[in-house]
């Protein structure tokens, strides 16, 4: 029985830790950290809920059933099992999150210096995918590649800007605006739920595994406990991280009065700590970000749709590639504009599954419970969809509980979970 020897363990858990962290994770805080001022830390709380833990518990449930969507929603039947799955992977892969990946670090990072033309984009955007098919060709040495090489790199970036954060603070932290003056901690729960993590980590599961795998560890058991600590050692990366960018952002009222999004305040932030040099450092510190998450994704992409159809792995890799080069194209407020809707659409099912995958020893027919749960939160995730593209809801839809906090769905999902597990015991 072949084990993981410690470092390859810790350079799991840092490849984990490291495909997450993208570009959003690391701007989004700061903005959450201005705003909710005095209440920071109980925006924090809620924020840490729904952007660390259901990510850390996706990776479990999937750690069960060889890192496989279709495997973990299986009991919705084959069809709608791999619809979800098919939606999932397109959705954080070639179309949204994996082209989103280089328009990011390209607007944070290098804009500045090679201006916003279509041209220097593209030029930009392949280089970048370029870089990308090199690591993503080679799946099985994906753990030497993020884990004993990128991954230190953008952990060493993390540390320096999470250190500076303590060490170097902003300035005073202001009154709380907006929805957490009343509300801070479910307001934080939310933005913590939009980051849209537990989709990435659904995509990520089977890279995990893979990586496993890759070393020669075949017991299924063993497979699971080393993606757990993975996920563990994740979980503590990415909570260190979040609390050094809410520390940061809590005084950015002075260097960045009123932001608009994350992004300003570090680069002012970077500015005011480090100086002209700090603008480089950024630049380099969001690219490898974004890079090491696009090598994920597109791995995660092909791996499972080469499975899918019997088409080569490396085939799919430049297919994947080639289609998010061409999306990052269209521009970052288009790529949000659209991605943002459908995103909210899919996520309450996903959340749903997930969660609903560690009780299925509970029932007498999980396909019973789980469907009608999965179908309630798909069709009240299309109304938050319809919602957030700026569509006009019915008023009865409006006044949902939770409706505000683009949480209408579930409610609705629990009361159908409970009527539906009340029946499955009854008719046994």
């Amino acid at each position: 029985m072949t084990n993981l020897r410690t470092r390859d363990i810790i350079a799991l858990g840092f490849m984990t830790f490291a495909l997450f962290i993208g570009a959003g994770n690391i701007i989004f805080p700061p903005i959450v950290a201005q705003q909710a001022g005095e209440h920071v830390w109980l925006a924090a709380f809620g924020f840490l809920i729904t952007a660390v833990g259901l990510p850390v518990i996706t990776i479990v449930a999937l750690s069960r059933v060889e890192g496989s969507i279709q495997l973990l929603s299986s009991p919705l039947g084959k069809a709608a099992s791999i619809v979800l799955t098919v939606i999932c992977y397109l959705a954080v892969g070639p179309l949204f999150a994996t082209p989103r990946t280089a328009t990011v670090s390209y607007e944070i990072g290098f804009s500045s210096y090679f201006g916003e033309s279509s041209n220097s984009l593209l030029i930009y955007s392949i280089i970048y995918f370029s870089l990308v098919t090199i690591v993503s060709l080679y799946p099985n040495k994906i753990l030497d590649t993020v884990g004993y090489f990128l991954s230190p790199l953008k952990i060493l970036g993390l540390v320096i800007l999470g250190l500076s954060a303590f060490f170097i603070p902003a300035g005073a932290i202001q009154p709380a605006i907006n929805n957490y003056v009343a509300s801070p901690v479910s307001e934080g729960i939310v933005n913590g739920y939009l980051t849209m993590d537990t989709l990435g980590a659904l995509v990520f599961g089977i890279v995990i595994v893979k990586a496993i795998t890759s070393r020669g560890v075949t017991d299924k058991k063993l497979v699971t406990k080393y993606a757990v600590i993975a996920s563990i050692i994740s979980g503590i990366g990415l909570t260190l991280v979040y609390v050094s960018l809410f520390k940061l952002g809590m005084g950015s009222h002075e260097i960045a009065p009123n932001a608009a999004n994350g992004a300003v305040i570090l680069h002012a932030y970077v500015q005011h700590a480090f100086g002209t040099m700090g603008a480089y450092f950024l630049s380099a510190m969001i690219f490898v970000a974004c890079m090491v998450t696009a090598i994920g994704l597109t791995c995660a992409c092909a791996e499972y749709f080469s499975n899918l159809t019997k088409i080569s792995y490396k085939t799919f890799v430049f297919i994947l590639v080639g289609s998010a080069l061409f999306v990052s194209n269209l521009g970052l407020t288009k790529l949000i504009a659209v991605s943002v809707p459908v995103l909210s659409a899919i996520y309450p099912p996903a959340i749903v599954v997930i969660l609903l995958s560690f009780l299925t020893k509970f029932w007498n027919n999980p396909s019973r419970v789980i469907t009608p749960v999965t179908a309630i939160a798909l069709i009240f995730g299309i109304f938050d969809g319809l919602k957030v593209a700026g569509f006009e809801l019915p008023a009865l839809l409006q006044n949902l509980p939770l409706n505000e906090q683009n949480l209408a769905w579930f409610i609705p999902s629990v009361i159908v979970l409970v009527i539906a597990a009340v029946i499955d015991k009854v008719r046994k």
